[in-house]
């Protein structure tokens, strides 16, 4: 069983969010400590922990997710570029362990981002 995390508790709207995108398979929402002008996070409805545990009978939510993070880059008008980040694990920086994608966008973007 996955543990309860705050994006569960959003998915089951015990938690407010603004929700920008939302369908039977996934949930959009506005990121509360945004770090770019446009900072949308992009959760599985599926209860992921992390990128590492997805298998591969996800790989059609996985492909679904991304589609819809560039479905919400062109809502967002967001024609000159934006960033797709993944974080797994501790070491790469995932503090909510519900896997999740961060759009971000709204300005230049740096490399290496840190």
């Amino acid at each position: 069983m996955s543990e309860d995390t705050i994006f569960s508790k959003i998915i089951r709207k015990e938690i407010p969010a603004n929700i920008v995108y939302e369908d039977d398979l996934c949930l959009g929402f506005r990121d509360i400590t945004p770090q770019a002008p446009t900072h949308i996070l992009v959760i599985p409805k599926k209860p992921i922990p992390k990128l590492a545990e997805a298998g591969t009978e996800d790989k059609e939510l996985l492909g679904h997710m991304l589609l819809t993070v560039k479905s919400i880059a062109e809502q967002e008008g967001l024609g000159n570029g934006y960033r797709v980040v993944i974080n797994t694990d501790e070491d790469g920086g995932q503090t909510v362990f519900h896997l999740h994608m961060h759009l971000l966008g709204g300005r230049y973007l740096r490399w290496p981002p840190g």
